[in-house]
C-alpha cells in the first residue's frame, strides 16, 4: 500500500453510507438493504476511482458493526482470477455460516472482470448453492465482462464518475486536517487531472504536497506527469496554422517539462479537441486521425514518430479546412 492510499484508508476513507461522497441514488438503495438486514448478491459497475470499493465496506460496516471484518472475505480477482480459487478459497468460505447477528456473510470480489470464463462459470453455481449464507458483491470497471448468467443474479449498481464539487470538498476537506494551503489554480489544475476519479485526484494532491504545502498549477501538473491543457491547445493550434516547426518545438517542451508519455500526450491532445474553435467536421477528422495513431502506440510504434506524423497531419487538415 502506497503513502496516498494508506492516508486514504486510515483518515479519510467514509466509515458508514452516510459519509460516502457522491452516487446519491446508489446510497439511498444500499441504505435500504441495511435497514431490512438483508440484500441480494450485487454487482458495481463504473470506471475507477468513484466509490466502488468504499461503498462496499461503508455498507459492510453498517451491516456488521465495528466487527465487520469477521464477515467479510475481500479478494482482487485480478490477483487470484482462476478457477481453482473459486472451488477452493471462495467455496470454502461460502459454505460456512454468519458470526454476527445477519445471518448472513459477504464476499466481495474487485476488478471481477478480470476472472476468466471458467472461474465465471464456476461462480455462478457457488452463488445460487450458498445464498442462504453468504452475499457476493462483484465490482467491474467493465460490465460487459461479467458473463450474462451472473449479471442476472445480481441487482446492478451503475457507479457514474464524481461531480466536479464533490472531488472539491473532499480535496478541501484533506487539505485543512494536513495543513495544505490550495490555490483556486491548483484546485482546478486537479479536477482537471481526475476526471472525476476521486483516487486520482488524491494522488495529485499527495504529489503535489511533497513538493511545498502550498499547491498550484504548476506543482499539480508536475507532479501528476500531465501537461496545462493551454500547452496542447497551443500545440495543436501551431500544426493547424502551418507552423510545424513550432508545434514540433512545443511537443518537446510538454515532454520534458512534464516527462509525458506519448501516449499521455495522445490522451491530452483527444481531450482538449472538443473546445478547439474550429468546424465539425474538422473535428471529427482530428479524433479518427487521433484514434490511429493511438493505436499504432499501442501495437509498440515509435511514439515520437507517431507524434509528428499527427502534428504533421494536423498541419494538412488545418490547410484544407482553408481551401
Amino acid at each position: 500500500m502506497n503513502a496516498v492510499e494508506a492516508i486514504w484508508t486510515e483518515k479519510y476513507r467514509p466509515r458508514s453510507l452516510d459519509e460516502v461522497v457522491g452516487q446519491k441514488e446508489t446510497v439511498e438503495r444500499l441504505k435500504a438493504y441495511v435497514k431490512a438486514k438483508n440484500m441480494p448478491h450485487l454487482l458495481f459497475a463504473g470506471p475507477p476511482g468513484i466509490g466502488k470499493t468504499t461503498a462496499t465496506l461503508a455498507l459492510c460496516r453498517d451491516l456488521f458493526g465495528e466487527r465487520y471484518r469477521d464477515s467479510l472475505l475481500e479478494m482482487n480477482a485480478s490477483d487470484e482470477r482462476g478457477i481453482d480459487v473459486v472451488r477452493e478459497k471462495i467455496k470454502d468460505y461460502a459454505r460456512t455460516m454468519a458470526l454476527a447477528d445477519v445471518p448472513f456473510k459477504i464476499i466481495f470480489l474487485d476488478e471481477a472482470d478480470s476472472l476468466t470464463p471458467d472461474a465465471q462459470n464456476a461462480l455462478r453455481r457457488t452463488m445460487e448453492l450458498y445464498a442462504s449464507t453468504t452475499r457476493f458483491i462483484l465490482s467491474c470497471n467493465y460490465s460487459s465482462k461479467i458473463i450474462a448468467p451472473i449479471q442476472s443474479r445480481c441487482a446492478v449498481f451503475r457507479f457514474r464518475p464524481l461531480e466536479e464539487m464533490e472531488i472539491e470538498k473532499m480535496l478541501e476537506r484533506i487539505a485543512e486536517k494536513e495543513k495544505l494551503q490550495i490555490s483556486e489554480d491548483g484546485m482546478k489544475a486537479m479536477i482537471y487531472v481526475s476526471e472525476g476519479d476521486m483516487r486520482m485526484a488524491i494522488n495529485s494532491l499527495q504529489g503535489a504536497a511533497a513538493l511545498g504545502k502550498k499547491i498550484d498549477e504548476q506543482s499539480v501538473f508536475k507532479a501528476s506527469s500531465r501537461a496545462k491543457p493551454e500547452e496542447i491547445e497551443k500545440m495543436v493550434l501551431y500544426a493547424m496554422k502551418g507552423e510545424f516547426m513550432k508545434a514540433r518545438d512545443a511537443l518537446d517542451r510538454v515532454m520534458v517539462n512534464y516527462g509525458m508519455s506519448g501516449q499521455d500526450v495522445m490522451l491530452q491532445v483527444y481531450k482538449e479537441v472538443a473546445g478547439l474553435d474550429i468546424d465539425d467536421h474538422t473535428k471529427v477528422m482530428m479524433i479518427d486521425r487521433i484514434g490511429e495513431y493511438n493505436f499504432r502506440l499501442s501495437e509498440g510504434a515509435d511514439e515520437r514518430i507517431q507524434l509528428e506524423a499527427l502534428l504533421a497531419h494536423l498541419m494538412l487538415l488545418g490547410e484544407n479546412s482553408k481551401k
